[in-house]
Order: structure tokens, then C-alpha cells, then sequence
């Protein structure tokens, strides 16, 4: 059996950090090194995907394929509102938990007691800046510190005895455009972070910044698209420095210590139909692509560019550092290295880098391509080149002119998204967590106004070949590249975790936890929690018992299998085996309020999180200029049926007034525009245009009292998400 190990932090006695009250027994945190997150103790997740390879594995093995069935409810504990994806931390049966905007817990393990909370205090117009601000997906541990990055641009450190703030520095002025949605790891006393980055900020923006874990003070920081003198300056075709944007690395790297080499992925550039810049046959590096960087200097040491894109199609996902044979299958690898050696154990980077859904597996030391396999059904990578790794993009899905409606599999919500796979070694087979989607894309003019960040008009649907499965998980050996088995249901599926009993744990967007069998995929174990599961899985022991975490929020692509109810309550759940027992007090807490003072009951602030949104309509989200053009379509397209003052009429629902508001109040702005989409106008929807759709839906809004703002509405589907309608 794996080490179950550590005895639980005893017995401290916590305090909010919001009120900075120190805990007790700080002299028991034993510091964290380098060494320790290099090597965990199976008791312990102290990095993302618990270890720099990014596997999302842990050998801890009590919790196995005989006795899965018997996992229970040990403790649950309801998180702050906003978007939540968080990672737990475990050290010593302690967890570091990141709630949405900034919002950090400790928590007793084994309890799930509260020691200390500590809120970042936000500037107040960062939601005017920054859309969806307020995702956290994961926090470092080192020394003493918990560190994360914080919305509005800091890398900042936290006493992980206390919840003190220890030290902050600035990265970025959020105001110029980055936005840090994932925290650090830590490599060799270095916390590596990558962030998108908006157009207003231009290049500055787009980097990847070291920082000394110990006291903050940054070490280097590397641009991630190509300007001045490197050599691939000249792959973006002329374009002037301030148009190259929006190639960011928002999602989190992995780290080889013994190469040195930090690996991570890269976003999109925007606009992004290359026809908008210098046309469709420059590269534009460094944009989707793997960047390999010295960890000490953040120098580029190679890189390997996975598709030239024109719709959003980011490759920002985990890269799964394993060190294996490679025997590709013909039978199921579609394209291959003709030089592989037979018996040489490489040292590769593997795993679906992209939206695309496609597994890219290349040498780490080099960047030389190996082998690469769709997992789903995809039109968008014609070829690659066995030879070279150079990826042709098939020629039907590319825009030669504005207003082409093209079709792409997968859209640009994925195929595969923020959301992890996972490895074993017991089985050397990958996981993969993936979307059935398909849309209808085009370019869109500017000479025709505002077009968003992208560009483009997107119009996404479930893939009619996948027989109504959005979600599914399919498992790769990742030695043959040969398919082990495919999972596929209704609901679409999220993060992964495999562990040493022989388990793949999975959470999936209609609220359901499970447990599979690592070999066949059978599903073991499943228990509904009621919220769409969007944080990533964690395992973890205290007192020799293993334990495991699931935590719930909002899911973005809820459009896409409507009937499915669920909440999106943002939760941490924790499960065991009935030997763990439940009801565990945890440690005593001093009184915060001991004269009995009364509390506020305040209101929360116009445009604060309304129900879980980072943003409310009430806010002014959309331009004047939306608004009248709105106006033009209703008329045109709308106001037969529902009238000229939106009160419609024989039966037609009203779309203003309180009918309105009773239907649509505390939802997403995404879901009013979806709905308006697929079901208007009356016997033709989906007849209009994205940016019509989008019109007639900011219309609607300002007709029921919300407010035009400075800037127009994006049509980006997060952002959309993001709106509440207060």
C-alpha cells in the first residue's frame, strides 16, 4: 500500500485572516522545499496536478477498484461566489484552497473546518478591465508561503500559518490589459506564471514571468510573441509590434528539474482570421505552440508550433512529461516520426495541447516531433509532416474572404479545454477529458464595425455525428498511441485524476462525481452533488485515510444539453471510506465577535457578484451604438410577431417588463443570447447572423431598463457567460 502518512497540523487553533487574527501553532509548519515538490509524499498534493509532470496521479492506493462502492460524504463547504475552477492543496492535513477572485482558505483536512480565510481586496472597476477576472484555478506552496496570482496583476504571498500577506509584487497595471486566471508552480525556488493577455495591452502584456518564491522580486520575464531581434520576428509578416496581441499562456506549465526546461503552451493571436494581418502564409510564433524555456534565464530553448489558427482554437493545456518507448500503432496514429528507435526510451511531452483534440507526443529535449492521433472527430489538421513536425491546416476550414461560413470540428469551446486529463503508470495510458462540438464560423469585416476581439461569428452545436454525446473520455496508451477505450455520455465531462487503487476519478457538467476502472472504463462508483463539477480532482491522506476532493461552480457550455438541470453553487466536497468516519470537529476556533456586536447585513454593492457572476448587466456591459443597431434588426426580424413595443401579441410572450424580467433575472447574458439564436426568429432560427443575434440581445436589455456603457458587448461566449442579469 502507498504511504498514507502524515499526522494532521495538530490541533491549531484558527482565525480569519480577513480579520488577521494568527493561528496558534505556526512553529509546526515544517517549510516546503524544492525537493519535496519535486518528490511529494503520496500523503500530500502540493502542486497542481500534484506533481510538475503534470500526470495528475497519485500512488496512494486504499481507495481501489474493490471497495470504491463504499466512498461517502465526509464533509462539504460552501466557497464564495464567482467562476470556480479551483485546485485544492494539501500539506500535512491542511488544505490551501483558491475560491473565486482571490478568495484563499486554509481548511482541516480531515474536518473540513475552517482555519483562516483571507479575500484580496480587488480594485473596484477591475470587471470594467478584465472580463471573467475572477477564475483561480490553482496555488503554490513553498517555504512558508501560499502563493497565487491575483486578479489584478500581483504575484503575491500569503503566511500559510496565519494567512498574513508575507509580500506582493506587481506584474502588470490590470488596466493594460493581462489577466491572470491560473497561479504558479514552483521550479527550483522560482514561481513561473503565464496570464492571457487583452489587446489593449498589446506584446507587453503577452509574457511569462519568474519570480523568486522566497521574497517576490521578479527574476526574468519572457515575451511569447516574436519582436526586435528574434529571429521569428519575420513570421508575422510585417505586421507593426502594437498589432500583434492576445498570445497569451493562461493555463499552467510543467517542469523537468533534471533538464531544466520549464514547458508551456500558447494561446491564440487576435483578430484571429489571418486575413485580418499579413495573411495566411506567415506562422505569427509564438502563438499555438509549446515553448520549451531555461528555468533560470527564461531563455526559449525550442519550440514546436501545433497549428497556425484562425478561430480560436487555443493550445494552452497541460503537456504530460513522461519518459517511455515510443512504438507508435499505424493502425491508430495517423501521423509518425520515421526515425523513432526501436527500444529507446525517450524523454517525451505528450498529451492534447489544443482545442483541436489532437495528441501531439515530441522529444522534450529537443522539441522533435514523435507522433501525433486525433481523439475525437476534427477537420482542422490536414496533415503533419512526419519528417519536420510541420502541421499543414487543412485548406477547407481556412477564410480567404469575409463573411464565408465555414464549418470547423471542434468549435472553439473544445474538443478539449481548461479542463485536465490525466496519466497512469500503472496502465501507460493517457485520459483525456473531451467536447463533441462543431460550428459554423466566419470571418467578419471590420470596415463593418466592431467585430470583438476575434473577429469572428461563431454559431456552435453538438456534433450530429456523436449521436447527442457531448462528453467523453478517451484513454491513449501513450507508448503504441493505440485507443484503450472511449467513454461517451450526455453531459459534457471535466477534470481527471488516476490513482496508485487502479481508479480514474471525473466529475462532469451535470453534477455527477465518478469512479472508473483505469483498464475498461467501467464506471465503479457515481453520486450526483447537484453543481456542475468544475474545479480539478484532488486525493489526498490524513491519519491513514485516504480522502478525495471534487469541487462544483459553473459551467460555461450549458447551451449545449439545456435539459439537463443543475445548479451552479460553488462547493467543496470531500469523500472517504466509511473508516474515515464523519463529524470530525476539527480544531477549536477563537471567538472573532466575543461582546456579541451586530453584524452587517448589508446588501452587497451594485454590480457585485450577482449569483455567482463576475459582472452585472446593470454595470452598462454594452455600447449605445449595440443598442440602435439592435433596434434595426428587431424591426426587421422581431417586431411582427412580438410588436413595436415588445409586448407581443395572440399568444407571443412579451420580451419586456416584468414577464421579462421574471424569466431571465439572476442568468447569464449568454444564455439569453443562446436562447434568442436557436429559437428566433419564429420558424427560421438561426436565420440571422451572430452579430445581429448579439444586436437584437444587448436591444432587449436596454428596452427592459439595463444601462449602455463605454464600450461594445463581446461576443465571446466567457464573457457572455460572466454578465448576470440583475
Amino acid at each position: 500500500m502507498a504511504k498514507l502518512g502524515k499526522l494532521a497540523l495538530g490541533c491549531a487553533l484558527a482565525a480569519l485572516a480577513i480579520t488577521q487574527v494568527a493561528a496558534k501553532t505556526g512553529s509546526d509548519f515544517a517549510p516546503v522545499t524544492d525537493a519535496e515538490i519535486q518528490q511529494p509524499d503520496p500523503a500530500d498534493w502540493l502542486s497542481w496536478r500534484r506533481t510538475l509532470d503534470s500526470w495528475g496521479y497519485s500512488p496512494l492506493d486504499q481507495i481501489d477498484i474493490t471497495n470504491v462502492q463504499n466512498l461517502r460524504l465526509v464533509w462539504a463547504m460552501p466557497l464564495n461566489s464567482g467562476h470556480q475552477e479551483g485546485t485544492p492543496l494539501v500539506r500535512d492535513g491542511i488544505m490551501y484552497f483558491p475560491g473565486p477572485a482571490d478568495t484563499i482558505h486554509a481548511i482541516d483536512a480531515k474536518s473540513g473546518q475552517l482555519i483562516w480565510r483571507h479575500a484580496r481586496d480587488l480594485p473596484e472597476d477591475i470587471g470594467n478591465y478584465l472580463p471573467v477576472y475572477d477564475t483561480t484555478r490553482n496555488l503554490a506552496i513553498f517555504g512558508h508561503l501560499i502563493i497565487g496570482n491575483s486578479a489584478d496583476n500581483y504575484l503575491y504571498a500569503l503566511d500559510a500559518r496565519t494567512g498574513e500577506l508575507a509580500w506582493e509584487t506587481q506584474i502588470l497595471d490590470y488596466r493594460q490589459g493581462a489577466k491572470q486566471s491560473s497561479g504558479p508552480i514552483i521550479a527550483n525556488g522560482l514561481a513561473i506564471t503565464g496570464r492571457s493577455c487583452e489587446p489593449e495591452g498589446g506584446p507587453a502584456a503577452c509574457v511569462i514571468v519568474a519570480h523568486n518564491a522566497e521574497t517576490g522580486e521578479e527574476v526574468w520575464r519572457t515575451p511569447i510573441i516574436a519582436q526586435g531581434s528574434d529571429p521569428n520576428d519575420a513570421t508575422w509578416g510585417g505586421v507593426p509590434l502594437a498589432d500583434r496581441q492576445q498570445v497569451g499562456a493562461w493555463m499552467i506549465p510543467s517542469f523537468d528539474p533534471e533538464l531544466g526546461l520549464i514547458f508551456m503552451g500558447t494561446s491564440v493571436s487576435a483578430p484571429t482570421p489571418k486575413i485580418r494581418l499579413a495573411g495566411n502564409d506567415e506562422t505569427y510564433l509564438y502563438h499555438n505552440s509549446t515553448l520549451a524555456l531555461d528555468v533560470e534565464t527564461g531563455e526559449i530553448v525550442w519550440h514546436y508550433q501545433h497549428l497556425v489558427d484562425q478561430w480560436d482554437m487555443d493550445h494552452t493545456f497541460p503537456r504530460m512529461l513522461i519518459d517511455q518507448q515510443v512504438a507508435p500503432d499505424p493502425a491508430d496514429v495517423e501521423w509518425m516520426a520515421p526515425d523513432i528507435e526501436p527500444g529507446r526510451t525517450y524523454r517525451t511531452l505528450s498529451g492534447v495541447p489544443g482545442k483541436t483534440g489532437v495528441i501531439y507526443t515530441l522529444d522534450r529535449e529537443t522539441g522533435k516531433f514523435l507522433w501525433a492521433r486525433p481523439t475525437l472527430q476534427q477537420n482542422l489538421v490536414g496533415h503533419i509532416d512526419g519528417a519536420t513536425g510541420r502541421v499543414t491546416v487543412n485548406p477547407e476550414t481556412i477564410p480567404s474572404r469575409y463573411g464565408e461560413n465555414i464549418t470547423i470540428c471542434p468549435a472553439p469551446t473544445g474538443g478539449a479545454n481548461y479542463y485536465a486529463p490525466a496519466y497512469s503508470p500503472l496502465t501507460q495510458t493517457m485520459y483525456f477529458p473531451l467536447t463533441n462540438t462543431c460550428a459554423e464560423m466566419s470571418a467578419l469585416d471590420p470596415a463593418e464595425g466592431d467585430t470583438g476581439i476575434y473577429g469572428i461569428a461563431t454559431r456552435a452545436y453538438a456534433n450530429p455525428e456523436a449521436g447527442g454525446m457531448i462528453g467523453a473520455i478517451h484513454a491513449v496508451n501513450a507508448v503504441t498511441g493505440r485507443s484503450e477505450w472511449t467513454y461517451q455520455q450526455r453531459a459534457g465531462t471535466q477534470s481527471l485524476l488516476t490513482t496508485g487503487g487502479g481508479l480514474l476519478f471525473a466529475g462532469d457538467a451535470e453534477g455527477f462525481v465518478l469512479a472508473m476502472d483505469q483498464r475498461s472504463g467501467e464506471v465503479l462508483w457515481s453520486m450526483n452533488v447537484g453543481s456542475s463539477v468544475t474545479g480539478y480532482p484532488a486525493t489526498f491522506a490524513v491519519d491513514g485515510q485516504q480522502y478525495v476532493a471534487f469541487s462544483t461552480g459553473f459551467w460555461l457550455s450549458d447551451n449545449f444539453t439545456p435539459e439537463l438541470l443543475h445548479g451552479r453553487q460553488n462547493t467543496l466536497f470531500v469523500f472517504a471510506l466509511p473508516d474515515a468516519g464523519i463529524g470530525h470537529r476539527g480544531p477549536e476556533r477563537e471567538q472573532v465577535n466575543p461582546a456579541g456586536a451586530m453584524g452587517s447585513a448589508d446588501a452587497p454593492p451594485p454590480g457585485g457578484n450577482i449569483g455567482g457572476f463576475s459582472r452585472a448587466a446593470s454595470s452598462g456591459v454594452f455600447s449605445a451604438a449595440q443598442a440602435e443597431a439592435g433596434l434595426a434588426v428587431y424591426q426587421r426580424a422581431c417586431a411582427a410577431c412580438h410588436g413595436p413595443d415588445l409586448q407581443g401579441a395572440g399568444g407571443v410572450a412579451p420580451i419586456r417588463g416584468a414577464a421579462f424580467m421574471s424569466r431571465w433575472r439572476g442568468r447569464s447574458v449568454a444564455e439569453l443570447f443562446a436562447y434568442t439564436r436557436e429559437a428566433m426568429p419564429m420558424g427560421a432560427p438561426g436565420s440571422l447572423s451572430d452579430p445581429d443575434y448579439l444586436a437584437v440581445t444587448v436591444y432587449m436589455l436596454e428596452q427592459n431598463g439595463f444601462p449602455a456603457g463605454d464600450t461594445a458587448l463581446d461576443p465571446d461566449e466567457a464573457i457572455l457567460a460572466a454578465i448576470g442579469i440583475d
